[in-house]
């Protein structure tokens, strides 16, 4: 399996994005809290981060002050299937994506909504064109309309978005805004190595919507949104950042002031953050090419330097790769 693995990694190099000149990610502290074992989401309001766990059997969101410690959890007796990922909305409103799905099995996917106000969780149930996807990525654009972005062990994740307002609980279904492909790269950390560095498993938005950031196992990805659109951004080139060395690391959130966050599943992992993180993007970035697909790859680029191979070799050998993920990955059945 290790030479599988092996392998993957150089097939999917090719095309790589570069690194960004950027900052390495500073520790800021560690999150100590048994409770919060497996970090998945985070959000930020300036003041207090919140947090949330993979999976789970009620909805719980910590809310952790700038030590790491845990200050007050809201709570709500809803039964999540598989939570993902959270965004936090400009009116203080917490999303919880609860979209995971690693057998491609269920029906429909859910967001709960959590107001500031406090009350029960609102759910809203939710239903893809073309057939169950697992989910972990959540953004939210400054209207608060949510975009799901999959993460597809075959390399090409889709972006969805509600094909009209949420209903509660539904389903809404959703419609298919765009694609993008995430490759793989070197730098060291998660599960897996380097096949889990081309798996999309967070997202988030600038507090001004002109940034939206993705992240796989090892990497985060920035792509500007000078217009505040989503769809449109996630066909731009990212910009590469790396977050090396974290064990699975799954959250990602921005501060209002630009600073990049990251945390990792495991206790004793630490946030992280790089400053400024929003400026290393370009505002008048190009505009996406016309189709609604991610940007073409050549056979052959300077950045990577390995010739691409056939997909369907390239699908044998990720599938591969990606049974392996699923065997070491702890989820709900």
């Amino acid at each position: 399996m290790r030479v599988v693995l092996a392998l993957t990694a150089v097939l999917m190099l090719a095309g790589a994005v570069p690194a960004a000149a950027a900052p390495a990610p500073e520790p800021l502290c560690q999150v100590k809290d048994k409770r919060l074992n497996e970090l998945s989401g985070l959000a930020s309001d300036g003041e207090h981060w919140y947090a949330i766990n993979d999976g789970g059997t009620k909805v719980q969101v910590f809310v952790l002050d700038r030590k790491c410690q845990v200050t007050d959890v809201l709570t709500d007796s809803t039964d999540p299937y598989d939570v993902e990922d959270l965004a936090r909305g400009k009116d203080g409103t917490l999303w919880l994506s609860d979209t995971g799905d690693n057998r491609a099995k269920r029906e429909t996917v859910a967001l709960l909504e959590l107001k500031p106000a406090g009350g029960a969780a609102v759910v809203h149930r939710l239903t893809y064109p073309d057939g169950p996807h697992d989910t972990e990525a959540l953004v939210l654009d400054q209207s608060g309309t949510p975009f799901l972005v999959t993460k597809d062990l075959l390399g090409t994740s889709k972006v969805y978005q509600p094909s009209g307002p949420l209903a509660a609980p539904g389903p809404t279904k959703l419609k298919q805004v765009g694609t993008l492909r995430v490759h793989s790269t070197d730098t060291p950390g998660g599960p897996v190595g380097s096949f889990g560095s081309a798996l999309i498993t967070g997202g988030a938005t600038s507090a001004d919507g002109k940034v939206i950031a993705l992240r796989t196992y090892t990497d985060a990805y920035l792509y500007a949104a000078p217009d505040g659109d989503v769809a449109a951004a996630l066909q731009r080139e990212p910009v590469r950042i790396p977050l090396p060395n974290e064990k699975q690391g799954e959250a990602i959130a921005f501060e209002p002031d630009g600073t990049l966050l990251s945390a990792s599943e495991g206790v004793g992992e630490p946030v992280r953050a790089i400053k400024n993180a929003t400026s290393l993007v370009t505002p008048q970035a190009p505009a996406p090419k016309p189709g609604g697909a991610a940007t073409p790859q050549p056979a052959e680029q300077e950045s990577g330097g390995f010739p691409l191979v056939p997909a369907a070799a390239v699908a044998a050998v990720v599938v591969l790769g990606a049974w392996f993920l699923l065997a070491r990955k702890r989820r709900r059945s």
